[in-house]
């Protein structure tokens, strides 16, 4: 009787069902796996310290040049860091690049290159791209170094003591340009340029060849009510929602045991199985341990793998979401805390390809719109659950719109020297605007709304950053904006008469408030646009200490405390907050399209 196992690849369609050989049974390391008690953990396992957080982006393979989607995924990590740092986590953020396999071993013969030397010109891409981003990763790993091959090895052993992993033979289709192999309904006739008859993937066209081989299999079956226990007791380990459903389905059925290794003669390039130097460790059980690399496996990772979160795009859920929790089961070591799931950025409603030729290159965007204005635009528009479609026309539209006109016209009418002649936090007046609605003053029930509105933005935007839909939190502070705009033009102080003295406590109490409120704005912001809430936040004048998340007391004079801020100057003149992009000024720095993509 044979019974089916799974091989992964990097195609889209990852998982194939092959066959596992009658003459290499593995009930003797059954039964011993069976004595061995596997621990199902949770994310609460081993709490020293509730104040650190560790989140990480997958690995990006080096086989081409970063693209727009890259730098979402990125983007969204360094959003989530950038807010536990502000509410006073000890924040990780990994990052880094898978540079192992068969196509990066390829692709390096065929550019002449050794492998190591291709893989470091294509890595420094993605670093620099991250840097030029202002992408703040405390660590960016890449799986050629001396300490992830320890990693992986020991993570290799540690799951083979425990008879988890046990010597098996497949047979099958094999698609060398996609490294994967395929079953008979995914294969299919086709001719090859001389004429010839020949089998090709029916998804990719690659050609493909029939194949056998002897390699090592993990338990995966063995897991199953495990997986469904973890996601039962912990309902928010996959989100958004969707995504978490998509995992409770595919665990309705069997999981067959999993290819784990390759033979060498196939693919040298990668780390080599211990004690077996004929057998290399295949790419995805490698990539996936990198999380415990940076974490400081196999002797310091306690700190931080406890509190581990990722976030993957949607086509490597299946990876993260079985097969690594699974590994990690088996290895007697925690689950992640959440795996935050999103959907992918397509060009005219394809998916980004070099021979389709949309490939949107993420470095020129960030110089045609700005790096913070790039960054903007990804949280704004991307959403987790569905796919986002990129046009330079919708970058240009919200930015102009939200960025320049909203947020930054109503710091400019702020900060003006007519109605701000003195440059300084004016006075707030609580006779003008009084705790009650009903007590006589110059505040009106919109004002009021306003009020509540931005006084509980920052649980409002707390509980969408936690979630990762940071779409949201930013409709929300746009919402807030557009009131606080709706606010100034309501009372229109420049009709006030400064020689008034009521008239000039309402005017510099409209101020104060609205500055208030822009103070908020400012530090919500700074997870997704740091040099802008930084130029935001000294123009107000509040100091680096000021802008924590504790530091969030909106309007505290309206509540009958002191303001740091009242009477205090402002900073200095750091120019327009975000300056209007014009269509024709961002056209001519587009590249020219070839003939071939004109077509």
């Amino acid at each position: 009787m044979r019974t089916p196992f799974l091989f992964v690849s990097r195609s889209r369609n990852a998982v194939h069902r092959l066959y596992q050989s009658p003459s290499l049974s593995p009930n003797s390391a059954l039964l011993r796996h069976q004595r061995i008690p596997i621990l199902r953990y949770t994310s609460t396992h081993l709490c020293t310290d509730d104040r650190s957080h560790y989140i990480t982006t997958p690995i990006f393979y080096v086989n081409a040049s970063p693209h727009i989607g890259h730098l979402y995924t990125a983007v969204s990590a360094d959003c989530l860091h950038r807010y536990k740092l502000l509410q006073g986590f000890n924040s990780k953020f990994s990052t880094g690049t898978d540079e192992h396999g068969l196509k990066i071993q390829q692709a390096a013969a065929a550019a002449g290159k050794d492998p190591l030397n291709f893989c470091t010109d294509v890595s420094e891409r993605f670093k620099r791209l991250f840097n030029s981003c202002n992408i703040s990763y405390t660590d960016f790993i890449r799986t050629t170094e001396e300490r992830h091959r320890q990693a992986v090895e020991h993570f290799w052993s540690v799951l083979q003591s425990k008879g988890l992993i046990y010597k098996g033979s497949y047979e099958g289709w094999y698609s060398t340009q996609d490294e994967s192999f395929l079953t008979p309904l995914q294969v299919t006739n086709a001719l090859d340029s001389t004429g010839k008859e020949i089998k090709v993937s029916v998804e990719s066209g690659h050609k493909v060849e029939w194949v056998k081989e002897e390699n090592y299999m993990f338990r995966l079956s063995a897991f199953r009510s495990q997986l469904l226990d973890w996601l039962t007791v912990n309902p928010g380990a996959v989100q958004p929602e969707c995504f978490y459903q998509v995992v409770l389905q595919w665990l309705q059925e069997d999981l067959p045991d999993l290819s784990v290794s390759r033979q060498k003669k196939r693919l040298q390039w990668g780390i080599p199985v211990p004690g077996d130097p004929e057998q290399t460790i295949y790419v995805w059980l490698d990539a996936l341990v990198n999380y415990l690399t940076v974490a400081g496996y196999p002797d310091k990772h306690w700190q931080w793998w406890h509190v581990a979160n990722h976030i993957v795009g949607k086509d490597i859920l299946r990876f993260h979401a079985i097969y690594w929790p699974s590994f990690l089961l088996g290895a007697g070591l925690p689950l992640p805390q959440t795996i935050h799931v999103h959907s992918h950025w397509t060009v005219g409603g394809k998916k980004m390809s070099k021979s389709l030729g949309n490939v949107v290159d993420p470095l020129k965007c960030s110089q045609m719109f700005t790096i913070d204005g790039l960054r903007y635009f990804l949280l704004r528009q991307g959403v987790p659950d569905s796919d986002c479609d990129y046009t330079d026309d919708k970058v240009i539209t919200l930015l102009n719109a939200e960025l320049a006109d909203s947020l930054g016209g109503l710091l400019n009418r702020c900060i003006a020297p007519a109605l701000n002649p003195a440059q300084v936090y004016p006075s707030f007046c609580p006779q003008s605007f009084p705790v009650e609605q009903m007590v006589s003053g110059r505040a009106v029930v919109e004002d009021y709304h306003m009020l509540d509105a931005v006084k509980g933005l920052p649980a409002l935007v707390e509980q969408h950053y936690e979630s990762m839909h940071v779409y949201k939190a930013l409709e929300a502070i746009t919402a807030c904006v557009r009131q606080t705009n709706k606010f100034v033009h309501r009372h229109a102080p420049w009709k006030l008469d400064r020689r008034d003295s009521k008239d000039l406590r309402w005017l510099n109490t409209i101020i104060h408030v609205s500055l208030e409120c822009l103070r908020i704005y400012g530090t919500l912001l700074q997870p997704i646009v740091p040099e802008l809430s930084n130029k935001l936040l000294s123009k107000l004048g509040v100091k680096p200490g000021e802008r924590s998340w504790a530091a969030l007391n909106f309007l505290p004079r309206f509540q009958g405390m002191n303001c740091p801020f009242e009477g205090r100057a402002l900073g200095s003149d750091t120019g327009v907050l975000f300056r209007r992009l014009e269509i024709e000024n961002v056209d001519k720095q587009k590249p020219k399209k070839t003939k071939k993509q004109q077509k």
